[in-house]
């Protein structure tokens, strides 16, 4: 590839925006200034990393499940890109020990393949509090055991990156430690604990939650909970902006608590790129009807949602600047696995980019700088 700049839009370069054209050669960042080469002119709108999803379920009419494969993964890391995440953590909800370590296998074959945009695995439970399942099923919830834990180690040792959510109900403080010590991120979610609980398990080395708010112990006047202890902390968590699941009061408010670590997840499901109207997960019937995904009974079930419409939602209807919205779906999630190479716009780096329109809306995304 030549040198290629893209001119007419803002860029964005995971930090704030900057004055100038991004200059792009055989697939890396060269710099932003003055126009090289080819030019490609945008017209208006937001050009930005390339966005970072760590909590995806499936995508394309496919979910991460016991029926995980090379092949899946590689449909579900396409699909994002072309909704605007060009880097992915494929994301297994609770099941049972054999689909967990199926789709570690997956996982390990994924990155001896180098498929573009696996980052790694993201395994949200089986190790959670069935007082907190949500859309989990809660026959399979289960405590943290040693062949759990084993597997676990033997993933983080494989994989790119590994982020693994538990309940401190479920795992022992060594059992965090391990992971931890291990390079594991250690996400705290589907929890009822006390404050005083989650801080410890902090202490020992979980520094992320999971899906902020839901599925997790509220902050009360005398509890603070799992959501207190998250806002007082200088830990990570994630967030799904989509209006629904937290309400944008409640957004506004954790965002100015919390000024550092919150950034934005999907939380998708195989409905994602496609225009299904519901899907079985489990056994169980998913349906999609005016923005939401729930269960037969009416409990959430992951999210209709795209990292670009979430950045929307933050900017349009919480009111945070685009900068901290920008950096919530690109450097911030990078930084969460440890990724400086990606979610930035440094000369060097990846030429993985989304362009927005004015309206937030997805116009355009390049992996290593070749249009989808």
């Amino acid at each position: 590839m030549g040198r290629v700049s893209f001119t007419g839009a803002q860029v964005f370069d995971g930090a704030q925006f900057r004055e100038g054209a991004l200059v792009v050669e055989d697939g890396r960042v060269i710099g932003i200034g003055a126009p090289d080469g080819q030019v490609v002119d945008l017209q208006g709108g937001v050009l930005a990393p390339g966005f970072l999803d760590l909590q995806v379920n499936g995508s394309g009419g496919v979910a991460i499940d016991n029926s995980t494969d090379l092949a899946l993964l590689e449909t579900v890391c396409d699909v994002q890109a072309r909704l605007g995440a060009t880097g992915c953590l494929p994301t297994l909800i609770t099941d049972t020990f054999d689909a967990t370590a199926r789709v570690v296998q997956a996982g390990i074959a994924a990155t001896k393949a180098q498929v573009p945009g696996f980052l790694g695995l993201h395994l949200e439970g089986p190790h959670l509090d069935p007082r907190r399942k949500g859309a989990h099923d809660a026959g399979l919830i289960r405590p943290m055991a040693g062949r759990d834990l084993d597997l676990i180690l033997e993933a983080a040792s494989e994989l790119p990156a590994l982020m693994v959510t538990v309940a401190p109900e479920s795992v022992s403080l060594e059992q965090i430690r391990a992971m931890a010590a291990a390079g594991v991120v250690v996400s705290l979610g589907h929890t009822d604990c006390s404050a005083e609980v989650a801080r410890a398990a902090m202490a020992a080395g979980a520094r992320c939650a999971t899906h902020l708010f839901n599925a997790m112990s509220q902050l009360g006047n005398r509890e603070p909970g799992m959501v207190g202890a998250v806002l007082g902390s200088g830990g990570f968590a994630g967030l799904i902006a989509d209006g629904v699941h937290v309400d944008p009061l409640t957004l506004r408010v954790a965002l100015a608590a919390k000024r550092e670590g919150i950034f934005l997840v999907s939380d998708c499901m195989a409905l994602a790129g496609t225009d299904r109207s519901e899907f079985f997960l489990g056994g169980r019937r998913i349906l999609r009807k005016q923005g939401r995904l729930t269960l037969e009974d009416g409990t959430l079930a992951g999210a209709d949602l795209t990292l670009p419409r979430a950045v929307r939602v933050l900017v349009e209807e919480v009111g945070i600047s685009a900068e901290r919205a920008l950096a919530m779906a690109s450097s911030l999630p990078a930084a969460v696995i440890g990724r400086g190479d990606l979610g930035h716009l440094r000369p060097g780096a990846r030429a993985d980019l989304v362009y927005l329109g004015a309206d937030w809306g997805l116009r355009g995304v390049w992996r290593g700088g070749v249009s989808l």
